[in-house]
């Protein structure tokens, strides 16, 4: 039986950047890497709302990436 495992979480900020040339919406990314894969949603909101009173642009949305690997 396989058995996964986090190996690597990483924290994304997306913020709107603005509309473009058609007038769409754009999006910048903040990246956060080497988070702590026992970090709960708790605590990485909690990050995110000490970091996003520094940032220019508008929240937009608040990602969680993790990579794992499948062990046999």
């Amino acid at each position: 039986m396989a058995v996964s495992q986090m190996i690597r979480s990483q924290l994304q900020l997306v913020f709107e950047a603005g509309p473009d040339s058609d007038g769409e919406i754009t999006y910048k990314n903040k990246n956060f890497n080497n988070v702590k894969t026992e970090a709960t949603a708790d605590q990485l909101m909690a990050v995110t709302n000490a970091l996003v009173p520094l940032q220019e642009r508008s929240l937009y949305s608040v990602e969680r990436n993790d990579s794992s690997v499948l062990v046999i």
